[in-house]
Order: structure tokens, then C-alpha cells, then sequence
């Protein structure tokens, strides 16, 4: 099979997307409006970006009428953003926050999400995430408009939450205690699996 990108619609590229690039982490990302109004929100384009400084990027769409998500509203508003990891034991109520709700609704209380105070950033924390990342935004790239049309959110991490209990050998984290959750494709989710390791060549 070969697909030829421009002679696809963008839903079904998207789809395409979503089924082969697996599986994908997922940033559970809290924010709050001008206002105070706290926001929580999954997207799954998700991933580290570099160390020095230390950098991660996560990817939230246009909707389907080409606005912007209120997730994106909110940190181009006050230039600050948490993201939280999704374990297993979470995953109900992380799918559950990617339901629309009325600007300045908050999906922490309206699906029962415990929140804690961040140290550095404004924007709460989810209390039961085991890592978590208090960032200020560094760019946003908005690389196209319209429905399902893409921004680029780049974070700097001001500070690092680890949870005790998802600690190893040497307190360094241990994957499978933080057990997290990973979008696979439509409705489908994955938990890690066997762990296998490869030497890097020096």
C-alpha cells in the first residue's frame, strides 16, 4: 500500500497518523485561563524535544470548526503549563476530560480529578500523576489553520515531579511503576509490555 498525503482529506490523514505512529505517550496537560479557571486536557503528539535547555513539546489540534482548543487559549494567555503522565489507574478519567466542555468549565471538577499546587507555575498539578512537568512556554509554531489544523507548544520545564513510589534502583524511575498508558490508534490504548535492552554502541 502507498498513500499519497495531498490526495487525502486531513480526518483521514489524521487517522492515518494516529494508526501507525504507535504508541504514542500521552501529555495530560493542565492550565488555567486569564481568568483562573483551571483546564485539563490529553493529547497524545507528545514528546521530549531536548535537555539543555529542557524542552518538551506537545502538539493539541484546531477543532473541528478550525478554532483553537482552550488548552492553547489558555497558555497563549498566561505563558504556563503542566504536564502530567497518565498511569494505568487513571486512564477512565483522562478519557474522559477530552470531552468539550463550555469555556472555563473545569474538567478537574467536573470528572472528579484530585489537583495539587505546582511549586514554580500557576496552573495545578493532577495530585495522582506520578511524573509530572511544570513548564513555561517557549514558542508556539502554528503550522496551519483551519479544521484539525496543527500548533506546535514548546515548554521549558521548570520543575520535575517524581512520585517516591514509581522510584528504582539508585532513585532513578522505575517504568513499569510509573505504569503509564499510550494511544495506539482510534479507541485503543496499550500499557508497557516486556522490557527488553540493547547496549548503545559507544
Amino acid at each position: 500500500m502507498e498513500l499519497d498525503p495531498d490526495s487525502l482529506t486531513a480526518r483521514d490523514m489524521y487517522q492515518w497518523l494516529i494508526d501507525t505512529i504507535i504508541p504514542r505517550p500521552i501529555a495530560w496537560v493542565s492550565t488555567l485561563s486569564a481568568g483562573g479557571a483551571a483546564n485539563l486536557a490529553p493529547f497524545s503528539f507528545f514528546t521530549g524535544v531536548c535537555a539543555r535547555p529542557p524542552i518538551l513539546m506537545f502538539c493539541p489540534a484546531n477543532d473541528r470548526h478550525g478554532r483553537k482548543k482552550d488548552t492553547l487559549l489558555n497558555i497563549e494567555a498566561t505563558g504556563e503549563f503542566v504536564i502530567n503522565l497518565v498511569p494505568a489507574d487513571l486512564a477512565a478519567p483522562m478519557n474522559a476530560t477530552a470531552a468539550t466542555l463550555p469555556h472555563g468549565d473545569s474538567e478537574f471538577e467536573a470528572f472528579g480529578v484530585a489537583a495539587c499546587a505546582s511549586t514554580v507555575v500557576r496552573p495545578p498539578r493532577v495530585a495522582q500523576s506520578p511524573v509530572a512537568f511544570e513548564c513555561r512556554l517557549n514558542q508556539i509554531v502554528r503550522l496551519s489553520e483551519g479544521p484539525i489544523g496543527g500548533n506546535a507548544v514548546f515548554g521549558q520545564i521548570v520543575r520535575l515531579h517524581l512520585a517516591d513510589t514509581v522510584l528504582g534502583a539508585g532513585g532513578r524511575p522505575d517504568p513499569l511503576k510509573i505504569d503509564p498508558v499510550a494511544r495506539v490508534g482510534s479507541d485503543a490504548y496499550t500499557r508497557l509490555g516486556k522490557l527488553f535492552h540493547l547496549t548503545r554502541p559507544n
